[in-house]
């Protein structure tokens, strides 16, 4: 009797690290594919962020001193927008790729039900 119940406690030490072991594996790609979502949408902030710094400073000249020099500023202004929703889109879709571990939460559900059936 003494002999398995340490078989059995070897036996789960054994499916835990197994367990954990898979979802590292399964996890990694993920993990590395949603940070550089992260990034992009980062990125998009960033850009989102100068761009109406520059519109609001464009705007200001325009109706300040009415000189051309605020179509610069206008024009600048715009491509920043353009960029942080191109950035905006790459990021969601390289975030909308990112998975659940299957594998691992089948394989954990498995368990689950064979040690429920032990009992």
């Amino acid at each position: 009797m003494g002999q398995l119940v340490v078989d059995i406690k070897r036996d789960l030490t054994d499916l835990v690290r197994t367990e954990v072991a898979l979802a590292k594996a399964e996890l990694a790609d993920d993990a590395k594919a949603a940070g550089i979502g992260a990034g992009l949408f980062a990125g998009a902030a960033l850009f989102g962020f100068f761009a109406l710094m520059l519109l609001l400073v464009g705007g200001a000249l325009a109706l300040a001193l009415v000189l051309p020099t605020w179509a610069s500023f206008l024009i600048v202004g715009g491509v920043l927008v353009l960029l942080a929703g191109v950035l905006a889109l790459v990021g969601k879709g390289r975030i909308s790729k990112v998975k659940a571990p299957e594998r691992t939460i089948a394989t954990a559900k498995s368990s689950v039900q064979a040690l429920k059936g032990t009992r």
